[in-house]
């Protein structure tokens, strides 16, 4: 379908078709020319762009509406800013036309916008929209699962990883974005509501511009975060003082912003060799090429779709280094289980305790006996604690008074055992405790009378709980730092296995004695 059409636009005769009418009553006459049409194209169309409610008519024959006019004593019933209308088979020939429109205006006088009209076959004018609309309706119903699905994975993971909530946070204002942009082709929008629609498009560009450049920041661990977020939002709000009004360049210009920004971002990390940041910069490139070479509207959300592409490719590479670390936490856990075996069967630990416990049986039978009942039940809750992660507290305290037992016999020196504000409720990695324990054995001088003394203590706090354990004794000297010691170096590993990042572990002398703390942070 070809043909010549002239037109009023933004660029030619803005609101020159109201002039200085009071009533807001205008009448334009606007000369096309048909120069050819296709065979079976079917009834010829005409587009309509314009604001108001007005009356359309083809050579001087009426040929639609759009709303109602105002009438006297009767309010405007606003028409909606596109329509079409279908061509009568007679009056579609080939050669000059007029169309003129009839109507009125009585709101958004101020608008500067023309009239714009187009002529096309009028099965085309109607398909079109529908076509673009079903590949949006899939991109958008895309974005919407997406997002679903990465909220369910940021609520019910204990990692709570912020780029996880702010690409589900994406998705979905790309669903929103996608819906108010071709919203108008599922219902009609009156004029004085049009640019409502455009306002809201502006805020969900205006967040994403912001939201993608960030993700990346956080992705690529870029350094001067604070610096290019506060430029980025400083250029965003500049570009909508000065073409406040002008919404679609407004857009455009902050999905530029959001590119640079990004594109800077990815590029210094392809420079610092990170993982991923080479192929965002090629999906940043591509968008922009896209963008450029397609129509606005089309273009800007085939590259916001290659964006998200580049976004979800480092979720795979993030994804695959979460799985590793698992793999590995497994391997870390196998080992543990191992080491708390190891820890009871030393050849050295099982050598001295044997050999006491002959001493005993010889000189003492009935205490020997219960120096084998104690033996029994260190090594029962040992085995059965071996292969879990955490155990409850009042276990992990059995194991320990069992073993002070053992060792009281095994070195013929009084052990007590003390608890303060203990919670049965809690649970703590196995053993952890019993090593602490151990290494107060070790590291403490026999007392020439009474006791050494272990005390247990609990506090819980809002955002952390604590457990401490002194160990009232004379400290040996020794020229070895205890904290580097295999026992230690057990329950950090214990630790980082059950909590991650969140803990800190403290062992230090006091007045008393030595001083041992685990505090555990809460990440809910």
């Amino acid at each position: 379908m070809k043909s010549d059409v002239t037109y009023y636009s933004d660029d030619d005769h803005p609101k020159d078709y109201l002039g200085k009418s009071e009533n807001s009553v205008f009448k334009v006459p606007i000369p096309v020319e048909l120069i050819e049409r296709e065979k079976n194209a079917g009834p010829l169309g005409l587009q309509v762009n314009a604001f108001g409610a007005f009356d359309v008519y083809w050579d001087g024959v009426f040929v639609g509406r759009n709303g109602k006019m105002a009438q006297s004593g009767q309010a405007e019933v606003p028409g909606t800013e596109m329509t079409y209308y279908q061509i009568p088979e007679d009056l579609a020939f080939t050669g000059k036309h007029r169309v003129t429109i009839i109507g009125t205006q009585s709101q958004w006088r101020e608008a500067y916008r023309g009239i714009h009209v187009k002529l096309e076959s009028y099965l085309r004018l109607h398909r079109a929209p529908l076509i673009v609309m079903s590949f949006m309706n899939l991109m958008a119903g895309a974005f919407l699962i997406a997002a679903i699905y990465y909220f369910f994975l940021y609520i019910n993971s204990s990692r709570k990883e912020t780029t996880v909530l702010l690409f589900g946070i994406i998705c979905l204002l790309f669903f929103c974005l996608l819906i108010i942009e071709y919203v108008k082709f599922y219902i009609d929008i009156p004029y004085i509501q049009y640019y409502t629609r455009l306002k809201i498009v502006g805020c969900l560009t205006f967040a994403i511009s912001i939201l993608v450049p960030w993700y990346f920041m956080l992705q690529f661990d870029f350094k001067k975060k604070r610096l290019f977020l506060f430029l980025l939002f400083t250029s965003l709000i500049a570009i909508y003082i000065i073409y406040y009004g002008h919404y679609d360049r407004t857009a455009i210009y902050f999905s530029y912003a959001m590119c640079l920004v990004s594109l800077i971002i990815a590029t210094n990390a392809a420079a610092r060799k990170i993982k991923g940041g080479l192929i965002v910069v090629i999906g940043l490139l591509a968008s922009v090429v896209v963008n450029y070479f397609l129509f606005y509207d089309f273009g800007l959300f085939i590259a916001f779709t290659i964006i998200v592409l580049s976004m979800l490719y480092l979720h795979t590479i993030r994804a695959k280094a979460i799985e590793e670390a698992h793999n590995a936490s497994l391997l870390l856990s196998s080992r543990l289980q191992l080491e708390l075996i190891k820890k009871n069967i030393q050849p050295h630990f099982l050598r001295n305790t044997l050999t006491s416990l002959i001493d005993w049986i010889e000189e003492a039978p009935l205490q020997g006996v219960i120096f084998i009942r104690a033996l029994a039940d260190e090594f029962d809750i040992m085995n059965s604690i071996a292969e879990e992660t955490l155990i409850p507290i009042r276990e992990e305290i059995s194991l320990c008074q069992k073993h002070l037992q053992v060792m009281s016999f095994r070195k013929e020196i009084c052990y007590d055992w003390e608890e303060k504000d203990i919670d049965e409720k809690e649970e703590i990695p196995p053993a952890i405790i019993h090593t602490i324990v151990e290494n107060g054995i070790t590291h403490s001088m026999p007392p020439a009378h009474g006791c050494i003394c272990f005390c247990l203590s609990f506090t819980k706090e809002k955002n952390y709980k604590q457990y401490s354990l002194l160990t009232a004794a004379k400290n040996r000297k020794t020229k070895k730092d205890k904290s580097s010691g295999t026992g230690f170096k057990y329950i950090k590993a214990r630790l980082n296995e059950s909590y991650g990042d969140n803990w800190q572990f403290g062992s230090f002398a006091v007045e008393e004695g030595w001083l041992t703390t685990i505090k555990i942070f809460d990440t809910k």
